[in-house]
């Protein structure tokens, strides 16, 4: 009669060999811990058996919550390579993110490889290396690449044979990375509905890393000949497999972040005008989730400009939407009635009131006349502007009112406001504040000592302040490249937006 096998062990299964110190242990029937008598060999097998399992779950569960404490996809793809070579027993390793469905994003990451390491690997044909092979489809792949000697192979690349020579590695195991194939029926329903080519071209397309779609594919490298034992394998593949899933999700959230972030600067001005008398300068930070918030500048008559930032409540492409056509309606009534700033806001908080009676939404307006530097500013509901000079750092007093579509009828009285040649008045949305995580008076104080830091070698350039101002008020928050350019290193809900203008 056959022997039941024996249950699983924490989700571990017993199966798989024993760790090799339990093996020793056993093969010379002795134990420091227990007597060496037959009867008692099962026993003492077991219990060790259960210890190194346990061992086991232990070690997997530490290293996946250090995994799912990750929120950035870059910083998840190191931490896989980290804990993965820890369990394989190498020193270094790789992965590329390859999305199978085509849509990137495309990374190549090392661990103990710098860039021009990495280089030297790119310029091995793709065919000839163990994760180009799994990135390509190649059957035989699937359930991993073990090379456990790479100098004696005989079929070796000639350019593979000499980039690892040059980097010193001599054996390598590479494994795909694919989520798991599970699915509910109504998730799967809907993922198989085509989309139409108009749709699938538009930068907001769903674009899902679904479930048994393959992401990409992670190597480590051994310094001399080596090969991972079956266990060693066994854990590496129960990690790599949580692992998928954990990048699945955060790649889900960059493709939402950067399609939202499109849709955003679509919506947004592609340049700012060129003013006589003054310098213009915008950065914009969009949340992942897609938030409402916008900046405007636009000539006017007279060689008048208008300056402008404003927020709408929600996330998502409703929000944006609504901020695309509370800019286009701003912009019309600061043509027609623009030297009075109450009544632009005025025509505004009707127009939301009978289009989106929902929705509220916040907004600043000031009408610039650059030759006399002054400007009319007007406020509904909206942080007060910041005027930051050699002598002089101050929030500019405005009315305290309500935001549009929060009264049957809006109206308060607007301020002007005189900078002096060199002075820039900082126009921005409330993201900068709520970011920073503090109640609202230190966030106030936090701005302001960040805006009286400026450096006097920066103070000529708005760019350069408003880039100041973020690193300093959102240290995790890093500068964009470009003026205007989107990035946001924290899962944040809100937007930030900073108008800054120069006065000569």
């Amino acid at each position: 009669m056959n022997a039941p096998h024996p249950p699983k062990v924490a989700g571990i299964d017993s199966t798989v060999p024993a760790p090799a110190h339990t093996v020793a242990s056993v093969a010379t029937g002795t134990s420091p811990a227990a007597p060496a008598h037959p009867q008692n060999a099962p026993g003492a097998l077991l219990q060790d058996r259960l210890a190194g399992w346990v061992s086991d779950l232990t070690t997997l569960h530490e290293l996946t919550e250090r995994l799912a404490r990750t929120r950035a996809l870059d910083e998840a793809l190191r931490e896989m390579l980290r804990a993965g070579a820890a369990l394989v027993g190498a020193r270094r390793g790789l992965v590329a993110l390859e999305p199978a469905d085509g849509f990137g994003p495309d990374h190549l990451i090392g661990l103990g490889l710098a860039h021009a390491d990495l280089g030297h690997i790119e310029t091995v044909p793709r065919s000839s290396l163990p994760y180009g092979r799994i990135l390509d489809g190649l059957p035989g792949a699937d359930d991993g690449i073990a090379e456990p000697d790479l100098l004696a192979e005989k079929g070796l690349d000639p350019r593979h044979r000499e980039v690892a020579a040059r980097l010193g590695y001599a054996a390598s195991y590479t494994l795909p990375l694919v989520p798991k194939t599970s699915e509910p029926p109504e998730a799967s329903e809907t993922s198989q509905t085509p989309m139409s080519s108009e749709t699938s071209r538009l930068p907001y397309a769903p674009r899902t890393a679904g479930p048994g779609l393959r992401l990409g594919a992670a190597a480590w490298l051994y310094d001399e000949p080596a090969e991972p034992s079956e266990r060693q394998r066994h854990l590496v593949g129960l990690y790599v497999r949580y692992a998928a899933e954990h990048l699945a999700r955060l790649l889900e959230l960059e493709r939402t972040r950067a399609s939202m972030a499109t849709m955003s600067e679509e919506l947004l001005p592609s340049r700012l005008p060129r003013i006589p008398g003054v310098q213009l300068a915008a950065r914009h930070r969009t949340s992942a989730h897609g938030g409402g918030d916008w900046y405007d500048a636009l000539p006017l008559p007279d060689a008048a400009l208008g300056l402008a930032v404003g927020s709408v409540t929600g996330a998502g492409p409703s929000a944006v939407a609504a901020m695309g056509r509370l800019r286009a309606s701003l912009r019309a009534y600061a043509v027609m009635e623009g030297e009075d700033p109450v009544a632009v806001l005025s025509d505004l908080e009707l127009l939301l009131r009978l289009t989106e009676p929902a929705r509220s939404a916040t907004a600043l307006f000031g009408y610039c006349e650059p030759a006399l530097r002054k400007i009319t500013l007007a406020g509904a509901g909206h942080s007060p502007p910041l005027l930051i000079g050699e002598r002089r750092t101050e929030f500019v007093e405005t009315s305290v009112s309500a935001p549009l579509g929060m009264l049957a009828c809006w109206e308060a009285p607007s301020v002007e406001v005189y900078p002096e040649p060199g002075e820039t008045v900082l126009l921005y949305t409330d993201g900068l504040l709520h970011r920073t995580g503090d109640p609202t008076d230190r966030a106030f104080a936090r701005l302001h000592a960040a805006a009286a830091g400026v450096p006097q070698a920066l103070r000529r350039d708005p760019g350069a302040i408003a880039d100041h101002i973020l690193r300093t008020v959102l240290p995790e928050g890093a500068t964009a490249s470009k003026a205007t350019g989107p990035t946001a290193a924290t899962d944040s809900a809100e937007d930030v937006v900073l108008l800054a203008a120069r006065f000569e």
